[in-house]
């Protein structure tokens, strides 16, 4: 599903114009990600919880070449489903 499909079925379902409701989908995702920024956890009840982990400096190989090539640390986003979505996903919600 992409996010204007999202917005088009939102938008049917609620009776909000699809501008609105594209609008608030933006607010929704901005806001997200903004906190992931700032380092916070961000947790929607029945759905998952998403926040950033840490991936330290590691040494790697490029494939085509075989040479070691030092990969810096960085932060990554990371998202684990709640057990509502995992039971509705295995048909048992």
């Amino acid at each position: 599903m992409t996010k204007a499909e999202l917005v088009e079925i939102i938008a049917a379902e609620t009776g909000v114009s699809k501008k609105d409701t594209a609008q608030i989908v933006e607010q929704i995702m901005d806001n997200i990600g903004r906190a992931l920024v700032d380092g916070d956890r961000v947790e929607l009840r029945g759905f998952g919880s998403f926040k950033v982990k840490t991936r330290g400096e590691r040494l790697a190989r490029n494939p085509r070449t075989g040479a070691s090539v030092q990969v810096p640390a960085k932060r990554v986003p990371f998202f684990k489903a709640s057990n509502d979505l995992k039971g509705r996903l295995n048909g048992k919600g």
